[in-house]
């Protein structure tokens, strides 16, 4: 098995791609080995310097101490990858899905979900990250970054002059976008 490492903007995560199925479950992340009982993520997390795993479809983005060198780590995470999967197993996570519930919501949510999910999800998931709705109140988008995108950096710029740019550009109600 190749697992193709890809740079992020965030220069303390890195994108893992093993060519297999990742989650099932959707974008999900953990940062501590108590949420989890699977041993690719715990194992993961135990490498001295790792502070988070992301998972989508079909990467794995891994968060790590501004204090570690990739150098010392991005190989060991590999043969980890490399181990889990070769044991003959498909991919690496499945669970319940918890989906917004969409009947709670108005129609400026959905408008906004709708918006994260088909423009700007996609362009989150190729720098290995991903950006989740928790709440519209006051002309006030408030949303979750995960992933590669959590601690990055440029994450303020991205939210100020991508997301936000674009919401506004679609939805009128709609200020401002802060993360939690």
């Amino acid at each position: 098995m190749f697992v193709q490492i890809l740079n992020t903007p965030n220069p303390n995560s890195l994108k893992f791609l093993p060519g297999e199925k990742v989650s099932l479950s959707g974008p999900v992340e953990f940062n501590e080995k108590s949420q989890t009982s699977n041993d690719l993520i715990r194992n993961i997390l135990s490498i001295n310097g790792v502070s988070g795993i992301f998972l989508s479809d079909d990467f794995l983005s891994v968060n790590k101490n501004p204090e570690k060198e990739w150098e010392d780590i991005k190989h060991i995470i590999i043969s980890l990858i490399n181990e889990y999967y070769s044991s003959g197993k498909k991919y690496v996570y499945e669970n319940s899905v918890e989906k917004n519930n969409e009947n709670n919501l108005d129609e400026i949510e959905k408008k906004i979900i709708k918006i994260l999910e088909t423009k700007i999800r996609p362009a989150v998931a190729k720098d290995g990250g991903d950006i989740k709705f928790k709440e519209f109140k006051d002309g006030k988008v408030k949303v979750e970054l995960q992933g590669s995108c959590s601690g990055c950096p440029s994450s303020t710029m991205t939210l100020k002059q991508g997301v936000e740019n674009l919401l506004k550009h679609y939805i009128p109600e709609v200020n401002e976008v802060i993360p939690v």
